[in-house]
């Protein structure tokens, strides 16, 4: 028995500085990624810490111990390690690039980090927030989280949303196909799924909804930089105001509804906003039906439950209280309860994300 113990803890105690050390690998890239050290290693080929800091107008010290730890990190590679410290050259192995820095990749995942990032500063105050049963409200995180969460999605929203997420309903296809079509999306962020329907279709004309300030300013510039200003508004409103009023085609939230204080508030509105033969899309998380059966990343989702989702959506009273990890029926009964009579889920395959359809 002691043996076994021990052997247990052992394995835990291995488990944990691994912990530590991929912590510090997510933010050490997120220096990386924030700096324009990558993208400036792969313009400029091989370079020594004092030709990266002079490339990034950063110090070189730090770009010394930044290059030597992602060497050791494995993120890196180095020419000769046994050249003197100002003399040694370090690159973005090819295989690295697309993970790094390719934007429009599918693959790209130094956003992640940044979410991650954004997700764990406020910590003190989840902490407390676990004593006293209140939330935290999203403003105290720090941007890096919504900005993360953006970019984090964008080659979804650009390249998938409108050539293979939305085709699956054949009817709502073809009727976003014909002019005067029309779509509400609800919690639009950035404004990049409202890019990728409007983009895909162009016929459509887009009114993209969001609470939050920072994040309606930025979707107003990338609808802007994407020349769709004629055809995509983006509105600072709260999504489950019964005040907000339209005729959609299609209404839409993309991986939202589980942070609000109100969902069923939400669904109440998205239903009102659709046409009688309109169509409300949602898509959330992909988890396991039960706690007992999780999916592939459900330890994911309940991370950024317990640092984030969680805390957020309690920060409004009342609060459904939700969290990341909104099962199917959790999200089913929210429907229900918001008048519709149908939730149906699409047969689409991603390993993060599950999409509904809700009819009635």
């Amino acid at each position: 028995m002691a043996q076994t113990l021990q052997s247990e803890a052992d394995a835990f105690v291995e488990r944990l500085v691994d912990a530590v050390d991929g912590a510090f690998l997510v933010f050490t890239v997120y220096i990386g990624d924030q700096l324009g050290y990558y993208e400036t290693l792969v313009d400029e080929g091989a370079l020594t810490s004092t030709a990266l800091a002079e490339a990034t107008d950063t110090d070189e010290r730090y770009a010394r111990e930044w290059l030597e730890q992602q060497t050791l990190a494995g993120v890196l590679s180095v020419d000769d390690p046994d050249a003197s410290a100002d003399e040694r050259r370090y690159s973005l192995p090819e295989g690295h690039v697309e993970v790094l820095t390719d934007a429009e990749s599918l693959n790209y995942l130094a956003p992640l980090a940044q979410v991650f990032v954004g997700a764990a500063l406020p910590i003190r105050a989840v902490v407390e927030a676990f004593r006293t049963g209140e939330g935290v409200p999203f403003a105290d995180y720090s941007p890096d989280l919504h900005e993360g969460q953006a970019r984090i999605n964008r080659p979804a929203f650009r390249h998938l949303l409108g050539a293979e997420w939305l085709p699956t309903m054949p009817d709502v296809d073809s009727r976003l196909r014909e002019p005067g079509a029309r779509v509400a999306d609800i919690g639009c962020g950035f404004g990049h799924s409202c890019v990728g329907i409007a983009d895909a279709y162009p016929e459509v004309h887009v009114d993209g909804y969001d609470l939050d300030a920072e994040s309606v300013e930025a979707a107003r510039e990338v609808v802007a930089e994407a020349g769709l200003a004629d055809r995509v508004e983006i509105h600072r409103r709260d999504a489950s105001d019964p005040d907000i009023e339209g005729a959609y085609d299609l209404v839409t939230a993309f991986e939202c509804v589980h942070d609000m204080a109100d969902p069923v508030g939400a669904l109440a509105t998205m239903r009102r906003l659709a046409t009688p033969d309109g169509t409300v899309l949602v898509m959330d998380e992909r988890v396991g039906e039960t706690f007992a059966a999780p999916e592939d990343f459900d330890w994911m989702m309940y991370g950024w439950s317990v640092l984030h989702c969680l805390p957020v959506g309690r920060a409004d009273t009342p609060s459904a209280a939700t969290g990341t990890v909104m099962r199917t029926d959790t999200l089913r009964a929210y429907a229900e309860q918001a008048g519709f009579t149908s939730v149906e889920v699409l047969p689409i395959e991603t390993e993060f994300f599950r999409f509904y359809r809700l009819e009635g």
